[in-house]
């Protein structure tokens, strides 16, 4: 057998180049930036391989729903679905971080705009989405690396054990702080790029020279009718629709991200001064997160196009030949060079590393929302401990066992994870939506106004839409039991903040943000503001439980205490000059033997 000589040079290039691309933290940057605080190449690896990496899968799902039926010609259809809800909702997304610019996405709009009740169901719906993001993204490993062997079929347990064993790794990667997750990532990306580039001129070339499309499959029953045709369509839409999380993920951790611009928006400013109002929208902190949000737009129109455009003309799809659809065009590809089973072997393997490596994302959205959470009373307060290198470790270790209680359920079948995959994200991008048209409607006039006004409620509209239309699609394959689990997990967080611990004294939201969690500045002040509005809302729920079962003759022994009234989002935020919660609290002596109380 001869020695690839070729294949091999070009992947020991890609993986040095990969390897310089990498950033590393030096003491320096850690002292400056703060412990785990990332720049524009860790924000998009942290916050986008998620996003990135349903490249592997997303298209292989919009075109299992359609092949079947002899539609894939239909599929672009499908496509400009996916590329104009991913413009509508990045576009949402972009705007929001000019408003919420202390993170916290969807949770803390709701909580600004649409009330207490409507923020705790968008928190407890993304805890649940990140944990399905967790299962999902090792499970599609696994299932990239047993296609490999064409193994895919074999005993669930293998599933189980090779999935919980990438989500303990990740989980292991995440605990160990965000600079090394950074450099890792960013090294694996930057080899995916490459490779991927690499994958798509092999199939121009096989183009050229007429490389034979795979024999045409028998259809599953008969041609469908119009309005068959339509449905599968719409499965197809939803189905490819995925990794949407990427969007709330870098909203809700933009304060994670360095407050300074990233090196092209300082490039921009010297060299092409006349593009200042370009460079204004990326500025700082929320510009880092802008500049990631816009690379999704992009990259899932490119890549889902691309993809789409290749299965059709080749004719393979998610299973032909014992593999996925990527792992298909992956081996047409890079065997127009000599050699190329290295390179194809290399990528399938890096896919498992990526998909495995989304986790991080979820991982990284867990801590962003835990420990507002807690500071609310929507978790208990033994979730908040943040370590010296930034990272807060309990959240993280609580949605590890959590995802593997939810691999070991569907036994390791990604089929079976997935329908609860990305239909709960669309929640909270409605309730953004909403709160967006809001504060346009509050702070803006004229034609701003009017034309602010329909796009937050075109994108509201959509993604409420989408949200049913994600259940509808997936009914069969368990769409039903992910709107069922929704609901439960709403119901169970209500019962949560009504017991005793979910009971928040200012003393106690204090310790938790300030100490805890060492938050200071606008951000501290924002999350105290947001636990003061969710422990009145507890009140008013208090109260209504106490006067229902008051209507049937039975009184509870002791009253619940009214809380301190939370005041107005912008005297907290905006106009907060001194630590507002230590006023709070020396203004109510009462607060420190309170938090001794049962409630």
């Amino acid at each position: 057998m001869n020695i690839p000589i070729i294949a091999i040079l070009f992947l020991a290039a890609a993986c040095f180049v990969a390897w310089r691309a990498a950033p590393r933290e030096s003491a320096e940057d850690a002292f400056v930036h703060g412990a785990g605080q990332v720049g524009l190449l860790g924000a998009l690896a942290l916050f986008g391989v998620d996003y990135f990496t349903s490249y592997f899968y997303a298209a292989g799902e919009m075109m299992s729903a359609l092949h079947p039926h002899g539609l894939q010609e239909y599929a672009f259809i499908a496509v400009a679905v996916i590329s104009g809800a991913n413009l509508v909702f990045g576009g949402l997304y972009i705007y929001a971080l000019g408003v919420f610019r202390d993170g916290g996405g969807a949770y803390s709009a709701a909580l600004r705009y649409l009330g207490a009740g409507a923020g705790l169901v968008v928190a407890v719906v993304l805890i649940q989405d990140y944990v399905m993001t967790i299962v999902v993204s090792s499970l599609s490993g696994v299932d990239q690396l047993l296609s490999i062997f064409q193994q895919v079929g074999i005993a669930w347990y293998y599933h189980v054990a090779l999935g919980g064993s990438l989500c303990a790794a990740t989980w292991y990667l995440t605990i160990r702080g965000r600079a090394e997750s950074v450099s890792i990532v960013v090294g694996l990306l930057t080899l995916f790029v490459i490779l991927t580039l690499a994958m798509f001129i092999g199939l121009v070339v096989a183009v050229q020279r007429g490389v034979q499309p795979a024999p045409a499959e028998e259809l599953l029953g008969a041609a469908p009718s119009v309005t068959q045709a339509l449905f599968h369509l719409l499965t197809a839409s939803m189905k490819g629709m995925v990794a949407l999380t990427g969007l709330e993920a870098m909203s809700n951790g933009i304060q994670f991200v360095v407050d300074e611009d990233a090196p092209i928006v300082t490039w921009g400013r010297k060299h092409l001064p006349r593009l200042r109002s370009v460079w204004q929208l990326y500025s700082g902190a929320a510009g880092i997160g802008r500049l990631v949000q816009t690379a999704f737009i992009l990259y899932g129109a490119i890549t889902t196009t691309l993809l789409t455009y290749y299965s059709i003309h080749f004719n393979v799809f998610d299973g032909t030949g014992g593999m996925t659809l990527v792992g298909n065009l992956a081996s047409i590809g890079f065997n127009q060079m000599e050699g190329g089973w290295v390179l194809y072997w290399a990528y399938q393997l890096l896919a498992v590393v990526l998909l495995a490596g989304a986790s991080l994302t979820a991982f990284q959205d867990l801590q962003a929302v835990g420990w507002r959470n807690v500071a609310a009373g929507n978790l208990p307060e033994y979730i908040a401990f943040r370590n010296t290198a930034g990272t807060f470790t309990r959240p993280v270790t609580a949605g590890l066992l959590l995802a593997l209680l939810v691999t070991l359920a569907v036994r390791g079948k990604t089929t079976v994870a997935v329908p609860f995959y990305g239909v709960g994200v669309f929640l909270p991008i409605t309730a953004m939506g909403f709160s967006i048209r809001a504060h346009i409607a509050k702070n803006s006039t004229g034609a701003a106004r009017l034309a602010g006004m329909f796009g937050a409620t075109t994108a509201a509209m959509l993604a409420i839409t989408i949200f049913f239309g994600q259940i509808i699609g997936k009914w069969h394959e368990g769409g039903w039991g992910a709107a069922i689990s929704i609901a439960v997990v709403i119901v169970l967080a209500n019962l949560l903040l009504i017991a005793p611990v979910g009971y928040r004294d200012p003393e106690q939201i204090r310790t938790i943000i300030r100490e805890k969690s060492r938050i200071e500045g606008h951000v501290g002040s924002l999350v105290t503001w947001q636990a003061m509005r969710m422990q009145e809302y507890r009140y008013s729920i208090l109260l209504t439980v106490s006067s229902a079962f008051a209507a049937v003759g039975v009184f509870r022994p002791m009253q619940p205490e009214k809380p301190p009234a939370a005041g107005s989002f912008d005297a907290w935020v905006f106009d907060n000059t001194a630590d507002a919660l230590n006023m709070l609290a020396n203004d109510l002596p009462e607060a420190g033997a309170a938090s001794s109380k049962k409630h």
